[in-house]
């Protein structure tokens, strides 16, 4: 039954309860045909396992042998459970390193359908163990043989205590391999699976009727003839002639000739010849590719773009041998016969061109052919299923009812390239799901679809090729399996020794199922050390198996080949040195060699096995003693895995300490914010002092520090608290007396607007004593709003008194000049904003009349002019005390009638302390924040200003935030990490630190030490807009609370939890240094060796070696510059490669060129400082240093030609290049990595070599690239695709996209860019050496095309966004927490998001500040104007009776 064709509510027939029944009994191997349901009986026990183990947490393990059964059998299992089923194969499994999700998957799963190699490797790394396992089903059980995984399973199955091991399933149609020796066969089988093979017994007729047997005919064909008269006389083995090619040219010809000889006795000339031209072909091909691609890895920039556009040749003459040439010329003319254009009818192929075999297979699907037919024909090779497929297709006799298609299996052979190299999964279920379809009805298959794959039941089986064991022979008749289906075995007339096997196979099976179908399930413990008979009883009884004490995972001889090959395969390398793989020597005494690579001495790099009786145990005995020296040697960790996984979520840092889960924190994190300004019991006076002079007091009720700042042109101070006394009688009356003075205050000075919560703090008049003047207070509360009394003010209050237009509530003045030359009938004067009326009055009376109100203004009376003090939108204040503009405007005066105003009864140095009290408050905080911060992180003493730009969040909107220490602080990061894991992993490989580092770096692994130590409680967020005054109780609690509660409630995105972690770290840096910033590593919980200086740490002694001139430094330690100019390629015994120096050179001049930026550019951004970075820590600026500052390309050691020409070639031009176009334009040049990290090493080395003295080292990074760093500056343009994506964002146009493509499709590489917007290509292709260079020069054409108003492609032209957007409600928004290095710019989608990040982190937050500050002042002026437009119909004004509701609390 088709796996399409199962139903919801299938029952079980009476043989497979009776299976079904045993198995509940034991362990068992169900003996079945193909087709019985066996994996319906396996669901079965499935649920019946699952439901005894109710609350229990193991598993149930569904093994298959291939890739493409894992879906099939995970979704039958998934319609007849209600259990959770995952699957996971090669491609879809998680990496071995990632122990969260793996634990995941275990804890929300039932039923895991997988390959077997995975499950052994979850055993081996100890992700899970067999004694949490219920049940293990193994499909096509029949493989648990030699050293297959299923028998590595077992081999750890025995390894568990009886008690604690899972049941074990086994289902197979062919038990027995070996018919000659059946019984030894089953036993085996049965050992190696601890279980007893049984079959059906009582419902034997059942089990016939739904399994019918074919019927099975020998079908004879004559012998195959020496020659073929009436083939073409011309043939293409003629024409190539194979036998006299070049040995040189590297076409194995006595291989091909061979396959060539078999193909053509079975298939005759013309398969013999399309096996040869497909062969050839493909083989010519891949060398002429290979040729032009070494070739091109030559080519300058320059001359790469040239030659991809056709203006200039390779010189193939040199490059291709001239033989290659004439072979893909001869078979270009035979290409119209052997592959015609797909729309083309193929020439037909007759009979006499095909062998007897052939010529019998096609009269036999003729003569069964119906309108239902369906066919496999197996054969035993890969190149002989291609070609018969084809055949089959072109015979006239058959051509118009047969649609064949191969089916082949994977192949092992990768590095053989040919065209018979196999199939991929997904080709492997497309062709078997058109079989399914009948779009296709004859399959030509090897042994891939003799078990397995869910094929419908076929009318005819042919087996093409002689059948070689008994396996293959059940399997592949078990898909014969209708009532009318016949299954014909094609034997060669004469071929005695073919026919005697194929009847052996079918006279022994009765007795064969006689051996298993009448037993009873008694079983017997097997011998824990007995195995598969094919490997020595003597070698696996001198089997060693390994077990980590702490881990519980399992080295043993089984996995570690693998895991050797695994820990080389992570090497870094680059494109001229090949892969690194363990090299063997020795045959029954083997000799693993590992790559010199490897940072271990040369006596650590070999290892040498024990004597054994097969050069494959001795191989692998060799390796299982190098992989257990190596775990000694800290190179495998306790889970024998070489590197924790970069991808998914890692439990624990490279110091073995846990990282939490911070995967339910959600994206804008609630938190409560520890804040100073709260009202208890005790109240504490602050003298403020302006420019040095006592103004006020500021009273709080929380000690705050003192402090000092720069506002409004004054200098201002705050001194150490006092405790306020209050009358015991009278307390409540002058804390509500200092409230209403303050509300009057805020109200005339900040505010405009009156305040109804509580206030958390009080600025009030003091005496010259520095205590409260409650007599002051009182007499300024009396008149609130002002005097109208304008008796005795003269000209000693001109720039002194604070007055305001009643009409005009919030718009302080600051008194000009009384104008008795000027009454309200007068005539204003040219150029002033009066000027278009007649007179004062009538303006005013224009302005201040509303809808049934009019003012009152007289004819006559004294005018005052003043001059307007522009409002306070901010408390925003700069850290370095630079001076901001006083709120004075001296260019702007007004005139108003004398009657409209009113005086503030506050003394001048009073309410300029009111101008200046949301500077102070901000600055209070701030520095109360960074002193508890400090207290309750533990951290050493950061200078405060820095830790407060540390703490400081860019949402708040002030003149600093944490963004370049930010920036700064991840350089430190990198540095302190990459040093720690340098030293703590002496024999780990680059990529092994690599992917540690990338642990200790991550964003996940910051927020989990942030949330241990409640960082979010200290941070800054709040924005320093003054729309609203902040210093005010909302939580009626906290009012009446008998203990202050120092604590506010805040909001911001959690990203900004690790920002501020690296910020600190940056803070930290700039206060005093490395040394500093490890102590203060240490404290947040990162992972950085602790917080001891390096060079305590560190610390090396070695015989002083000869200087290196251009470097200007005496190198201490010779062998370390020696192994700092070794490449991977050159293989010593005396030093290993640069590859780990390389790793902390990159990170060392990424902190040294930070830095350097960070001090010189203390105005620029985050962004800035990251842009001009890029500049020069890019490979081709350190390649221009390696050749010009040092001359290292002279000293570097290789062993390799194809680099060598490389770097011969790249450094005319890296010489005459000029420092100016590199910093400018160095994405355009690509020289060969090696020159870059050859300077990385040795400034790696160098830093070793000062014994981690990181400013000497600082200092010698700066001179040797002191000619780079002095041409950087903040201004830098940015890279073009920067700068066409931050374009596109600013542009608003989100349909823009790259795509990749081929400049030469013989090269089959991608080397070439176009840019498309709105599907539309406007750039390109363009073509370069990589990929990240056609991006830009693609991008730099793109946004020149795009801002051409002449250009048919100018974007006005090609997009329509603008129009979309004004159809939707919102904008699309960046997700807080997404990935940039995961989005895909060759996504319309990925594109946009990457643009608006861009976008985002380029704009100048100063200029978003202040955008920010003018829109909050013209909503506050909005706001004040309505209030002042309600009509009365009293005598009061508008602001006398507003003031007077907003001074009542209102709690």
């Amino acid at each position: 039954m088709a796996l399409d064709q199962v139903s919801d509510a299938l029952l079980p027939r009476r043989y497979q309860e009776e299976i079904f029944t045993r198995a509940q009994q034991g362990n068992v191997i169900a003996a079945l045909d193909t087709g019985s349901g066996k994996t319906f009986i396996s669901t079965l026990l499935i649920k019946w396992v699952a439901a005894r183990n109710t609350g229990g947490d193991k598993i149930t393990v569904f093994l298959v042998p291939k890739v493409a059964l894992v879906q099939q059998q995970g979704e039958f299992i998934s319609k007849q459970t209600t259990l959770r089923v995952r699957q996971f194969s090669g491609a879809t499994a998680h990496d071995m390193g990632d122990r969260e999700s793996w634990r995941k998957e275990f804890e929300d799963a039932d039923v895991f359908v997988m390959t077997a190699q995975i499950f052994l490797n979850l055993l081996t790394h100890s992700h899970w163990s067999m004694d949490k396992v219920s049940l293990i089903v193994f499909d096509e059980c029949h493989h648990t043989r030699k050293n297959h995984a299923y028998n590595g399973i077992m081999r750890e199955y025995f390894q568990t205590p009886a008690e604690s091991r899972p049941k074990v399933f086994g289902m197979t149609a062919s038990p027995i391999w070996n018919p000659k020796n059946a019984v030894e066969s089953l036993a085996t089988l049965e050992r190696n699976l601890d279980s007893k093979v049984i079959a059906v017994k009582e419902h034997v007729d059942e089990l016939v009727g739904h399994s019918p047997k074919p019927t099975e005919i020998i079908q004879v064909y004559p012998v195959c003839p020496e020659t073929y008269p009436e083939y073409e006389s011309k043939s293409l083995k003629q024409r190539l002639d194979l036998e006299h090619l070049p040995p040189k040219i590297g076409i194995p010809v006595e291989k091909i000739l061979t396959r060539y000889a078999v193909t053509l006795y079975s298939l005759g000339p013309f398969g013999a010849e399309l096996f040869l031209y497909n062969e050839v072909k493909q083989r010519v091909s891949q060398l002429i590719q290979d040729a032009l691609d070494s070739a091109m890895d030559y080519l300058t920039p320059a001359q790469y773009t040239e030659n991809a556009r056709g203006l200039a040749d390779l010189h193939e003459q040199d490059l291709i041998h001239p033989k290659l040439r004439e072979l893909e010329q001869t078979l270009a003319e035979f290409s119209s016969f052997f592959d015609p254009p797909e729309d083309t009818t193929p020439p037909e192929i007759p009979l006499a061109w095909c062998s007897p075999k052939v010529r019998v297979l096609a009269e036999t699907l003729f003569d069964r052919y119906t309108s239902s037919f369906q066919g496999i024909v197996f054969v035993e090779q890969r190149h002989v299923a291609a070609c018969l497929a084809t055949l089959l297709c072109r015979i006239p006799l058959i051509s118009h009812i047969i649609k064949a298609e191969q089916l082949v299996g994977h192949g092992r052979d990768a590095g053989a390239k040919t065209n018979t190299k196999g199939m991929g999964t997904r080709n492997q279920q497309d062709t078997v799901q058109l079989f399914r379809e009948r779009q296709i009805n004859v399959l030509v298959a090897t042994s891939v679809a003799e078990e397995g794959l869910d094929f419908p039941a076929c009318d005819l089986v042919i087996r093409f090729d002689p059948v070689q064991h008994m396996v293959g022979y059940v399997q592949s008749r078990g898909r014969a399996r209708h009532k009318t289906s016949t299954f014909i075995i094609m034997v060669q007339e004469g071929a005695q020794a073919q026919a005697e096997r194929y009847l052996q196979f079918l006279q022994s099976e009765p007795q064969l199922k006689q051996v298993y179908q009448e037993r009873e399930l008694a079983l017997s413990t097997p011998d824990d050390d007995e195995d598969d008979m094919q490997d020595d009883p003597a070698d696996l009884a001198e089997r060693e198996r390994f077990v980590i004490p702490t881990t519980g995972a399992i080295l043993s001889y089984t996995s570690a080949i693998g895991l050797l090959n695994n820990l080389c395969s992570l090497i870094p390398r680059d494109k001229f040195t090949p892969m690194h793989v363990p090299r063997y020597t020795g045959d029954y005494s083997a000799t693993v060699h590992l790559p010199s690579s490897l940072p271990l001495p040369a006596d650590l790099l070999e290892y040498e096995g024990p004597p054994r009786r097969s050069k494959k145990e001795a191989k692998r005995a060799a390796a299982f003693l190098a992989v257990k020296k190596l775990h000694e040697l800290n190179v495998f960790d306790d889970y024998l895995l070489p590197a924790k996984s970069s991808r998914g979520r890692v439990k624990e840092d490279p110091d073995g300490v846990p990282i939490g889960d911070v995967s339910k924190i959600p994206d804008v994190m609630e938190v409560r914010v520890r804040d100073p300004w709260v009202l208890g019991r005790t109240l504490w006076l602050h003298v403020v002092y302006l420019d040095g002079c006592p103004s006020a007091g500021l009273v709080t009720g929380t000690p705050l520090l003192p402090v000092d700042l720069v506002a409004s042109g004054l200098y201002v101070s705050m001194d150490e608290p006092r405790e306020v006394v209050l009358h015991p009688l009278d307390a409540w009356s002058q804390r509500r007396a200092m409230e209403d003075y303050t509300r009057m205050g805020l109200w005339w000075c900040i505010t405009g607007r009156g305040i109804t919560l509580p206030l958390t703090c009080y600025l009030v008049p003091i005496t010259r004593h520095y205590t409260i003047d409650f007599a002051a207070i009182e007499q300024a509360i009396l008149h609130p709003f002002g005097s109208y009394n304008w008796d005795g003010v003269g000209e000693d209050h001109y720039g002194h008194l604070l007055y305001m237009n009643n009409k005009e509530a919030g718009h302080p003045m600051i008194l000009h000049r009384l104008r008795p030359d000027i009454s309200p009938s007068s005539q204003p004067p040219p150029g002033s904003r009066e000027e278009a009326f007649p007179t004062y009055r009538d303006y005013w009376l224009h302005k201040y009349t509303r809808k049934g109100y009019t003012p009152v203004i007289s004819s006559d009376g004294l005018c005052v002019e003043g001059v307007v003090l522009d409002r306070n939108v901010s408390c925003s204040y700069s850290l370095d005390n630079t001076d901001r503009p006083s709120k004075i405007n001296t260019a702007t005066t007004v005139i108003f009638p004398l009657e409209f105003c009113r005086w503030a009864l506050m003394p001048e140095h009073i309410y300029r302390t009111f101008f200046i009290l949301p500077e102070l408050c901000h600055r209070a905080t701030d520095v109360w924040r960074a002193r508890e911060a400090r207290i309750a992180l533990k951290l050493p003493p950061i200078a405060d200003d820095v830790l407060v730009q540390a703490l400081t969040l860019p949402s708040a909107s002030t003149s600093f935030n944490n963004q370049r220490l930010e920036t700064l602080g991840d350089a430190v990061l990198k540095l302190a990490a990459v040093v720690h894991l340098f030293n703590k992993f002496p024999h780990r490989h680059e990529g092994q630190l690599d992917s540690m580092k990338r642990v200790s770096v991550s964003n996940r692994t910051l927020l989990a030490r942030a949330v241990e130590r409640c960082l979010e409680r200290h941070l800054s967020s709040e924005n320093q807009s003054i729309r609203m005054w902040r210093y005010i109780t909302s939580d009626e609690d906290d009012l009446y609370a008998l203990r202050a509660r120092r604590r506010t409630a805040r909001q911001f995105p959690r990203k900004s939890m690790q920002d501020c972690m690296e910020a600190i770290l940056g803070a930290s840096f700039v206060t005093g240094g490395i040394d500093m910033a490890l102590r203060t590593g240490d404290a947040l919980g990162i992972a950085i060796g602790g917080p001891s200086p390096w060079y305590l740490r560190y610390s090396t002694h070695a015989p002083k070696s000869p200087p290196h001139q251009s470097l200007g430094y005496d190198f201490v330690n010779g062998q370390l510059l020696l192994e700092a100019i070794t490449h991977p390629s050159f293989s010593s015994t005396d030093s290993t490669s640069y590859q780990r120096l390389e790793f902390l050179g990159d990170a060392l001049i990424d902190l040294v060129v930070t830095d350097y930026l960070y001090k010189k550019f203390p105005e620029a951004t985050s962004g800035q400082l990251s842009w001009a970075r890029s500049r020069t820590v890019c490979a081709p600026a350190l390649a221009v240093l390696a050749v010009k500052r040092l001359r290292l390309h002279q000293y570097l050691l290789i062993n390799n030609v194809e680099l060598s020409i490389a770097i011969a070639r790249y450094v005319p031009i890296l010489e005459e290049i000029s420092d100016e176009e590199i910093i400018h334009h160095g994405w355009k040049q690509d020289p060969p990595k090696a020159l870059s990290d050859v300077f990385e090493s040795v400034m790696g080395a160098l830093l070793i070599d000062c014994d981690y003295n990181y400013d000497k080292a600082a200092a010698i990074v700066e001179i040797v690239m002191e000619d780079f760093l002095a041409l950087l500056h903040p201004d830098m343009p940015k890279d073009p695709v920067s700068q066409l994506m931050v374009w596109v964002a600013q542009s608003g146009c989100r349909c823009v996209r790259f795509a990749k493509s081929q400049s030469r499709p013989e090269l089959r590489r991608y080397d070439s860019m176009s840019v498309l917007v709105h599907d539309t290509t406007v750039a390109g292709p363009i073509a370069a050496p990589n990929l990240s260079m056609a991006k830009g020069l693609a991008a730099e054409e793109a946004r020149r095309v795009l801002d051409d108003p002449a250009s048919p492609h100018h974007l006005s032209r090609v997009c329509v966004c603008g129009m979309e957007i004004a159809k939707e409600d919102e904008p699309a928004e960046v997700p807080l927490e997404v990935v940039k290095e995961e989005l895909d710019d060759e996504t319309q989608e990925g594109f946009a998001m990457l643009a608006q990040i861009l976008f985002e982190e380029t704009e100048d937050p100063e200029l978003k500040n202040a955008d920010e500050n003018a829109d909050a002042e013209q909503e506050q002026t909005e706001s004040e104007d309505e209030d002042v437009s309600v009509p009365l119909d009293t005598n009061d004004t508008v602001d006398e009776l507003e003031v007077e509701k907003l001074m009542q609390l209102d709690v």
